[in-house]
């Protein structure tokens, strides 16, 4: 017998729509047409990385994201044809469908909104001792329509100025595991980029560069 609490087709509504409440996310400010901030995390992580591919448990735990939320997540990216999954074992593996019509603009979206320059932004504003931040090499020319033949294999970081560096290290593991690809940093000092000499540092200075605005993260 249920108590004084109303009808049980009136409770049934009160309950259905609070765990519908509580199941639901914020979409997520950067690109608010995603249904969620766990959304964003898992499509920028397969998407951005289309060589990738991870079983739901590994895609958990990248992500920072309930395995059930993980799971209902990769069912309706693979109904909407954006990722493709096949079982090994036990195990259901995904990864990027890199043949659907919307692969390439939606993960250039996700990249610009979610991909390395954010995460990297937010796993370095507490670093103490760092100015400025910028990714170089393939990952930047990419970033900036040079095409390349062969996949980005890792993410190269210059970090400008005089940082603490076991903060950094550990910043970087983390950021690394959220892009599924090593963070691989060079630290140089403040006015390196303008004064520096070199065969690595026209190789720096002379190629694309993606700034990471520390500052945004606070935003």
């Amino acid at each position: 017998m249920l108590g004084g609490g109303g009808s049980p087709r009136r409770i049934f509504r009160k309950v259905n729509s609070t765990i519908q409440f509580v199941e639901r996310r914020p979409a997520p400010p950067l690109l608010p047409i995603l249904r969620s901030e766990q959304q964003a995390r898992i499509l920028t992580l397969l998407l951005s990385n289309p060589d990738l591919e991870l079983s739901l448990s590994e895609l958990s735990r990248r992500a920072h994201t309930p395995q059930p939320s993980v799971h209902r997540e990769i069912q309706r990216a693979e109904m909407a044809g954006l990722v493709t999954s096949r079982r090994i074992g036990n195990a259901r593996l995904v990864k990027a469908n890199t043949d659907s019509p919307y692969y390439q603009g939606l993960a250039d979206v996700l990249t610009k909104a979610f991909g390395a320059p954010r995460i990297l932004a937010q796993a370095l504003h507490n670093v103490r001792g760092v100015e400025r931040a910028y990714i170089f090499g393939s990952w930047a020319a990419r970033f900036h329509g040079v095409t390349g033949t062969r996949p980005v294999g890792d993410i190269d970081l210059l970090v400008i100025g005089d940082p603490d560096r076991d903060a950094l290290y550990e910043a970087l593991h983390a950021a690394g595991e959220l892009l599924g690809r090593p963070v691989q940093v060079t630290i140089r000092g403040r006015n390196w980029l303008s004064t520096g000499t070199g065969s690595f540092h026209e190789a720096v200075a002379t190629r694309p560069l993606v700034e990471v605005d520390i500052q945004d993260a606070l935003k």
